[in-house]
């Protein structure tokens, strides 16, 4: 059934492609987003970890984004998956960092913040 296997590996290449930084909106609308919700939850138990936590969040989104890309792409273009080698892996690593340093940079001139900083009680 090769309409499944295409279906099934476009399907995980979007799910990639919306998660990864390939595309000027989607860190905006999504990987940023799910980094700040993660980053939330975990400054509930610990509140000093909220710029760690965006960091973390958002770099594992963009890793996972890049993994799920090359698999559905690998899937939809020739069958059975192939392994995902070191090199692959070492490339997803170098851009998500890149991506990350953004980040970095957005915390620490305080655009983003942890949810009660952005209303401070009177």
């Amino acid at each position: 059934m090769a309409w499944k296997r295409k279906v099934a590996g476009g399907f995980l290449t979007f799910v990639g492609y919306m998660l990864s930084p390939l595309s000027w909106w989607n860190d905006m609308f999504v990987n940023l987003p799910l980094a700040l919700i993660f980053a939330w939850v975990v400054s509930l138990f610990w509140a000093n970890a909220f710029e760690a936590a965006v960091v973390v969040g958002y770099w594992l989104t963009n890793v996972l984004g890049f993994i799920l890309m090359h698999k559905g792409a690998q899937t939809a273009l020739s069958g059975a998956p192939k392994p995902y080698n070191r090199r692959a892996l070492a490339m997803d690593i170098v851009v998500s960092l890149a991506y990350t340093a953004l980040i970095l940079a957005l915390l620490k001139l305080k655009f983003l913040k942890p949810l009660t900083d952005y209303f401070p009680s009177a």
